[in-house]
């Protein structure tokens, strides 16, 4: 099978002939019709994700047609049009992940590849209304907006929701996802484009970040927010702070800046703020995200898609920032 592999951290992805996955006990192998791009993946090649396992095939993100089942698996698999959640063996806390999580993409390999392997309890129908290329972009993206929006942040239909950082694949999915359940939802950019665009898909209103105290301007427009979802932190956390309504909740699921150099404590408990942090989600919550993605017919962002061989081209891409939605490999 052809595959984006990474032989080393810092090098640039290869396309390969590589040897296809067989299926073990449980096990089923996925012929593979797209894969969805995450900052992951970005993060794996150049060696900042914890518990680094190279030479590996990339990509944690996949749909496709399910090709061959492994012993005890049933044979009705065959043939079926599936989306892959990435989130390997979280384990029976639904609150915190078990010693052996891992997620798709490293260590073990991903859907950069024309075929992947997975287990069986990892697959779901696609949803009937979505292409491959719209899937494929659902599975991290999804499962991490949804477990910020609803499980940590608890969010309520007509409550105010902040999303910093929009025009991401996580971020905008958390737009949408947040709008079909019923809040009001503004969000930030560094980019007049992204915040018009963002307007398409539900938010009320934005704001640059670029532009200073955008965050005063914001809360006396409309007060403050009830829910934050933040990946960047950094220095503008501490806007966040700022832009957050009394009881109000905080989830960062993301560094992108860097650590918090500065955070004034008084604002937080005087406020009766909650900063929460999350990351992926269980097996119920990528199984609840996918009933509410095809209940409502949200149909995800796609920027551009590519093919297989141009897959470092991708990765490049992604890291410069400038997409407005996912960037997708066309397999097949």
């Amino acid at each position: 099978m052809k595959a984006a592999y990474l032989e080393a951290t810092h090098q640039p992805l290869q396309l390969i002939d590589a040897e296809t996955p067989q299926p073990g006990p449980g096990e089923v192998v996925v012929r593979l019709h797209a894969a969805g791009l995450n900052h992951r993946d970005v993060w794996v090649q150049k060696g900042m994700y914890p518990g680094m396992r190279v030479p590996v095939i990339p990509g944690s993100d996949g749909a496709g047609v399910v090709s061959e089942v492994g012993e005890g698996v049933r044979t009705s698999w065959l043939g079926r049009h599936v989306i892959i959640n990435p989130a390997l063996d979280w384990g029976d806390n639904p609150r915190f992940y078990g010693r052996n999580f891992r997620i798709l993409g490293m260590p073990e390999n991903g859907t950069f590849a024309e075929f992947v392997k997975v287990g069986v309890k990892n697959l779901h129908p696609k949803p009937e209304h979505l292409s491959f290329e719209e899937a494929a972009t659902l599975p991290l993206g999804g499962l991490t907006a949804w477990r910020a929006l609803f499980s940590r942040g608890r969010l309520r239909s007509g409550e105010r929701v902040l999303i910093s950082g929009v025009g991401g694949g996580v971020a905008l999915l958390a737009l949408q996802l947040a709008v079909a359940a019923g809040a009001d939802v503004w969000v930030s950019s560094g980019s007049d484009e992204k915040l018009e665009r963002a307007k398409t898909l539900g938010a009320m209103g934005g704001a640059n970040y670029r532009t200073p105290k955008w965050e005063k301007t914001l809360v006396a427009q409309m007060g403050g927010f009830d829910l934050i979802l933040d990946s960047a932190g950094g220095s503008s956390f501490a806007s966040l702070v700022d832009a957050a309504a009394p009881g109000a909740r905080i989830v960062t699921y993301g560094g992108t800046l860097g650590n918090v150099p500065e955070l004034i404590l008084p604002k937080v408990f005087f406020k009766q703020l909650d900063i929460l942090g999350t990351t992926m989600g269980t097996e119920a919550e990528f199984n609840d995200m996918l009933q509410f993605v095809e209940s409502r017919q949200l149909r995800p962002v796609v920027d551009q898609v590519l093919p297989l061989d141009e897959a470092e081209a991708a990765l490049r891409l992604l890291e410069k920032g400038e997409q407005f939605g996912k960037l997708v490999l066309k397999i097949k």
